[in-house]
């Protein structure tokens, strides 16, 4: 099944204010936003996949429910070359850097949180050995 499966499609994290996760996904992360349906979710691209952002309240219910509850965690692909632009842009825009990791393979990582406690990271690909 591996060499079927390609790379991953979308992620999903949950924010309760979705007006709050739009405005650090778009107006700091500068994602580009596909759609947002009221309160329920708002959708990013990311590369070649999305970012799905839902409202756990409004999505508890069918006909597609996403049921989960609490901080996740998502890891964005950012190269060698742009690596310390987004780290400082994050620091510019007051988004405090909870930890930087420089890996035994040579990658570097920084984790940081979003409005909802979710846990982000930015690393370059050859963490994965991409």
């Amino acid at each position: 099944m591996n060499d079927m499966l390609e790379g991953m499609l979308e992620t999903a994290l949950y924010a309760d204010d979705l007006d709050k996760a739009e405005a650090f996904y778009e107006g700091i992360l500068g994602l580009d936003k596909i759609s947002r349906v009221a309160n329920r979710h708002v959708f990013y691209r990311c590369g070649p996949g999305v970012l799905l952002i839902f409202n756990p309240e409004e999505t508890i219910e069918p006909p597609l429910p996403h049921g989960a509850k609490g901080p996740g965690h998502a890891c964005f692909r950012v190269s060698a070359s742009n690596f310390d632009s987004v780290k400082q842009k994050l620091q510019l825009a007051g988004i405090e850097i909870e930890a930087e990791v420089n890996w035994p393979n040579g990658a570097r990582s920084i984790y940081f949180r979003d409005p909802d406690g979710n846990s982000l990271e930015c690393a370059e690909p050859k963490l994965w050995g991409l």
